[in-house]
Formats: structure tokens, C-alpha cells, sequence
């Protein structure tokens, strides 16, 4: 077989593994209301069990690179994703508090070395492409999620274990039959390895640090519909379950279709104006969920807030690739740690002011900080971006 045609086979393997992912992961934040009356959980409780997964992901995530250099990305994936499948069934399985905090552990570590391990793979696919094909990753996991969050809107009125124990029973499958398919050494011979290197090389904080800061208000802002929009649906517009699960599907739906215009929208007006349209636009979501009077308008609300979030995210990879265009993979990788910054932040606080004042008051948290990416728009200008590369290459020379 030619390598080109294993290599395609590669990539379609590994998109399958993104959609599955996101199918896994809606399904779990969609059904937190039912997990949480379940186990009979405070809100207090629920808040920090909520922190913790993305701060268990960051230790996994760690984990995985050392697991990567031992065997190889392929490997750990094959064997996480079907167990990361198992823990959901576990969450569905309990009614003990000390069974859930293992079981959200459990996925938190899973989650974490999942996502290191796919994100290798794709760099590494993308290495042998020579042109970018990470979005459509993405692309691939936001589709998993609206799919997910359709099936637990579906299954709002049944037994989470029944919801989860049956997804399962196709996901678990699917994830062990896409492994065999999967990239390595065969396909991509040293290029994780390039990438890793590539990423390790030394640049200069100093000029991501608006890049970083503007990933990392996205991030809150996307945490908090992940983890709070199913809760904010059900308890405070009083919606069902099933309707409840539809807020992050809106989101996500207006996500997959952002990062499909997305590059339209730049090259015809510029990654800054799109960028601080996107923070208009997501603000402008906050405000109609917010003050959402039915949980239709709340839906629309995190709809709209999608469609910003998803003009921003891509622009602030493809920025930091045009600072350092000669080491992007370095710039990459250090953008990306504040989306686990941006996670550890917006779940805390957005439960921990709705506890105090409500989810209203809390949805203004986020919205103040996605606001915030405003006066950073001229840092994704090309022309500044071309100052800072000629300065850092002259640096190097």
C-alpha cells in the first residue's frame, strides 16, 4: 500500500477518535444536573468536583508526553480512549459520593492523556501533510459534541446508567476499531519526534502574552458553557433535561460552523477584525443568556456566544504560528497550556459566584473577560507579526 493512501487512512482514523471524543465528553457536561441529583450533591460540592477534572486533565496530559516517549502516541491512544468510554459508565453506575469522585478522576486523568496523545498524532500527521489539517480535528470533536448532546437530550428521561451503558456499548467498539487504524512509526516515522523538538525550542514570552491572555478568556468563556449551561438551562429557566442538554449543543453547532467560514472571514477583513468580532459577538451571547426570559433564549444565548468563541481560538494559533513562523510548533504548544489555564479558572468561578448571587450574575464574569480580548485585536495584525519575526530572527543569527 502507498504510504500516501496510509497516510489518509491515518487521518480518517484519527478523526473518527476526535468525534468519538467529543461524543464522550458532551455526554458527560450535558447530564451534570442529573448526575448532580443523583448523587445528591451541594452546589458547593459540585463546584469543586468540577475543578478538579481539568487540574487531573494538566496531570495527565504530563503524564501521557512521558508514555508517548516510552511506547509511542498511537499506543497510549488506542488503550485511553475505550477506557476513558468505561469511566463514563462508572459515573452512571454509583450513588456515592466517594465512587463519583473516582470515577471524575478517573476521566480527568483519561481526558487529559486523550487529548495530549490526539493532539500528537495530529502534529504528526500534519508534519507528513505539510499543511495545516488541525481544524478539521476540531472540527471533527465539535460534531462529536453535537451528536453527544443530541443523544442526552434524547435520553433526558432515562437512567443515566442505561444513557451512558448503552452509548458506550457502540462507543467502546467504534474507539477499539479505529485504534487498528491509527497512525505510526510506519506512517510517521520521526515526525512526533520533530515536533516535540520543534516545539521545545526557545522563544520569547513576551510577545504571546496578549495571544495567551486572549486564549485564555476563551477559554473561560467556553468552560462555562460546558460545565454550567445544562445547569443554567434546568435550574434557573426551568427547562427539562432534555431541552437542558441543548445549550452546549447550540454552541457546538454554531462552533462547527464557525471554523467552517472562519478563514473567509479573515481573508476578506483581517484576523483583528474578525477577532474582535468575535468578542463582540460572544459578549452579545453572554448578554442574551443572561438575561434569557425562556430557555429557548438561553440556547440562542449560547448559541450566539459559540459562533464568537469560534472566530477567536483559531486566530490565536495561526497568530502565534506568524510570529515565530520558523518555530510555530513552540508557539503552539505554549498557547495551548492556557487553554487548561482558561479551564481551571472559568469552573470555579463561575460556580462560585452563582452560589453566592445565581447563574445571572455569574454568566457576567466571563462576559467582562471575553470582552477584555477587545484592545488585544491589534496584536493579530500580520504586520506587527512580521516585526517580531524579523527582530527574533535576527536575534538568532
Amino acid at each position: 500500500m502507498a504510504v500516501d493512501e496510509r497516510l489518509r487512512r491515518a487521518r480518517l482514523a484519527l478523526l473518527v477518535s476526535f468525534l468519538l471524543q467529543g461524543v464522550t465528553f458532551a455526554l458527560l457536561v450535558t447530564r451534570i444536573p442529573g448526575i448532580q441529583r443523583q448523587y445528591h450533591l451541594g452546589d458547593g460540592t459540585l463546584t469543586v468536583l468540577l475543578a478538579a477534572v481539568p487540574i487531573l486533565a494538566g496531570v495527565g496530559s504530563i503524564t501521557s508526553e512521558q508514555l508517548v516517549k516510552r511506547t509511542s502516541a498511537r499506543a497510549v491512544l488506542r488503550v485511553v480512549q475505550p477506557t476513558l468510554c468505561l469511566t463514563l459508565v462508572a459515573v452512571g453506575l454509583g450513588s456515592r459520593l466517594w465512587s463519583l469522585v473516582l470515577a471524575l478522576a478517573a476521566f480527568g486523568l483519561l481526558v487529559g492523556a486523550l487529548d495530549a496523545s490526539m493532539n500528537m498524532l495530529g502534529v504528526g500527521l500534519q508534519h507528513r501533510y505539510g499543511r495545516s489539517i488541525m481544524i478539521g480535528f476540531h472540527a471533527a470533536f465539535s460534531l462529536g459534541g453535537i451528536v453527544g448532546a443530541s443523544l442526552a437530550g434524547a435520553g433526558a428521561h432515562v437512567r443515566l446508567l442505561l444513557l451512558f451503558g448503552v452509548t458506550m456499548a457502540v462507543l467502546v467498539p467504534a474507539a477499539l476499531v479505529v485504534g487498528r487504524f491509527l497512525a505510526g512509526p510506519g506512517e510517521l516515522g520521526s515526525a512526533v519526534q520533530e515536533a516535540a523538538a520543534a516545539a521545545a525550542r526557545s522563544i520569547p514570552w513576551r510577545p504571546l502574552l496578549p495571544l495567551c491572555a486572549a486564549m485564555a478568556f476563551s477559554y473561560i468563556a467556553d468552560s462555562s458553557v460546558s460545565n454550567w449551561s445544562a445547569k443554567y438551562l434546568t435550574e434557573t429557566l426551568k427547562s427539562g433535561d432534555g431541552l437542558g442538554a441543548f445549550g452546549y449543543g447550540g454552541y457546538m453547532v454554531a462552533m462547527l460552523l464557525g471554523r467552517t467560514v472562519g478563514d473567509r472571514g479573515v481573508q476578506r477583513f483581517g484576523a483583528a477584525a474578525v477577532v474582535r468580532c468575535g468578542a463582540v459577538v460572544s459578549a452579545l451571547g453572554f448578554v442574551v443568556a443572561a438575561l434569557a426570559p425562556t430557555p429557548w433564549v438561553g440556547i440562542a444565548g449560547f448559541t450566539v456566544l459559540g459562533a464568537g468563541i469560534s472566530a477567536i481560538v483559531p486566530q490565536v494559533f495561526a497568530a502565534g504560528g506568524r510570529l515565530f513562523p520558523a518555530d510555530s510548533d513552540a508557539a503552539v504548544a505554549r498557547l495551548n497550556l492556557f487553554n487548561y489555564v482558561g479551564f481551571l479558572v472559568g469552573s470555579p468561578l463561575v460556580g462560585a459566584i452563582s452560589g453566592a448571587a445565581g447563574f445571572r450574575w455569574a454568566l457576567c464574569a466571563p462576559l467582562l473577560l471575553v470582552l477584555a480580548v477587545l484592545p488585544l485585536g491589534g496584536h493579530f495584525a500580520p504586520a506587527r507579526h512580521q516585526q517580531v519575526a524579523l527582530d527574533h530572527a535576527a536575534s538568532r543569527v
